[in-house]
């Protein structure tokens, strides 16, 4: 627990040298930043040293299919209001990637970490948070997270009888499902613009109600619970009512949401809200995330959107047409190589734009525009559809490698 500053033992001092060790080999041969090597070698040599290193500190884990990384980054410097914050603020957020973050925090009071869907049980078992942050679940590479009720149903067991604060949206049904298991819940109205994965009822299956903003089950009674906080237009309201301003340099309503969120979770250490959102306005971009970059002389705003709701936000960000659009999606690991979702999402809102299609899978994302209606046009590079684009700013959205691959290329 927090507060418990025992020496690592050698074991782990051994652990943590070899994978700093590893890490730095990795970087010097230009393979990325080797905090996953580095964390997997770290594991290998001790299986327990990701508990051992999160004794010392105050940890909020954070996951969700969309919002993880931003949230993380905002509850981070919400926190560092109050003290020295270690984060994976690059988005590794697998145990190996985590394990790398938590090594370099040694002087840290928090320690606030993205976790995959996953693997939010076994982390959580793993580093006795104090607070869980739980923000949506939809669903995303089928070939590899399985289905959206059964990741809930695992959340669900995984998190009975966890000590630890759980935030939650209390506006998507499988978020509640998956923490009215615990004891101790604050519930967030954040928002929920896509709504196809929750329909039906993740508790007996019935069909969902969807009055407004509110919803419930028609059959067992499964409903939508009374928030504390809540995302009210440009403000959050917190449990006594008050309105605190939400000023952020990130887009979007999902952006604010996070927001939300955040200052929730700063409040359970004493944040006061005032403060946690004044400091969130300091963050202009998340690992590249709506960066503003000048390429061959054009400037492209980079936005990521790895599933069908990570899509249906980003399309409501982006400047009106005749705005050029370049879009590219692969399918390689890290991705889920299955790439049935592109039928999930709502190309046809992109009528109007001059769009262009890069990447692995531009073909698979072709046919899906064709049927669509949509006018487009298929470039073999980022340089080619840079080149084609009619004037003005272009938005580029891309998933999660294309994403890398566009970010390489710009020199981002």
């Amino acid at each position: 627990m927090a507060g418990n500053t025992e020496p690592l033992s050698p074991r782990a001092k051994l652990a943590v040298t070899a994978g700093k060790a590893a890490a730095a080999v990795s970087r010097a041969a230009g393979r990325g930043s080797g905090s996953v090597i580095g964390g997997k070698v770290a594991l290998r040599l001790d299986p327990d040293l990701l508990g051992a290193l999160a004794q010392h500190l105050d940890v909020v884990l954070v996951s969700a299919t969309n919002g993880k990384t931003t949230t993380t980054r905002l509850i981070a410097e919400a926190l560092r209001a109050s003290g020295p914050v270690v984060s994976n603020a690059l988005g590794a957020n697998m145990p190996a990637g985590i394990t790398s973050a938590l090594a370099g925090g040694s002087d840290a009071k928090y320690g606030v970490i993205e976790v995959d869907e996953k693997y939010l049980a076994g982390v959580a078992r793993d580093v006795t948070p104090k607070v869980i942050a739980l923000l949506n679940l939809s669903r995303d590479q089928l070939d590899r997270a399985a289905e959206t009720r059964m990741l809930a149903e695992k959340w669900r067991e995984g998190l009975q009888g966890s000590k630890a604060v759980i935030v939650a949206n209390c506006d998507d049904p499988l978020i509640v499902w998956s923490a009215s298991s615990s004891q101790n819940v604050v519930w967030v109205a954040a928002g929920q613009e896509w709504k196809d994965d929750a329909w039906s009822c993740p508790s007996c299956g019935g069909v969902m109600q969807r009055p407004g903003d509110d919803w419930f089950c028609g059959e067992c009674g499964f409903r939508r619970p009374t928030p504390s906080w809540v995302l009210s237009g440009d403000h959050v309201l917190d449990p006594h009512g008050s309105a605190w301003p939400i000023h952020l340099q990130l887009p979007g309503r999902a952006n604010k949401a996070n927001a939300a969120t955040s200052a929730a979770v700063a409040a359970v250490f004493g944040v006061p809200p005032q403060v946690a959102l004044e400091r969130m306005y300091q963050v202009q971009a998340v690992a590249g995330r709506y960066d503003v970059v000048n390429f061959m002389g054009r400037e492209l705003r980079l936005l990521l959107a790895k599933n069908p709701a990570g899509w249906l936000e980003t399309f409501s960000l982006i400047d009106p047409p005749p705005t050029p659009v370049i879009l590219s999606v692969n399918a390689r690991g890290a991705d889920g190589t299955d790439t049935s979702w592109l039928w999930d999402v709502d190309y046809p809102r992109l009528a109007g734009h001059p769009i262009f299609v890069i990447g692995d899978r531009k073909l698979d994302l072709a046919v899906r525009l064709e049927v669509a209606g949509l006018d487009f046009r298929v470039c073999e590079t980022l340089d080619e559809a840079v080149q084609l684009a009619p004037p003005g700013q272009i938005e580029l959205i891309a998933n999660y490698t294309a994403f890398q691959d566009v970010r390489r290329r710009v020199g981002n």
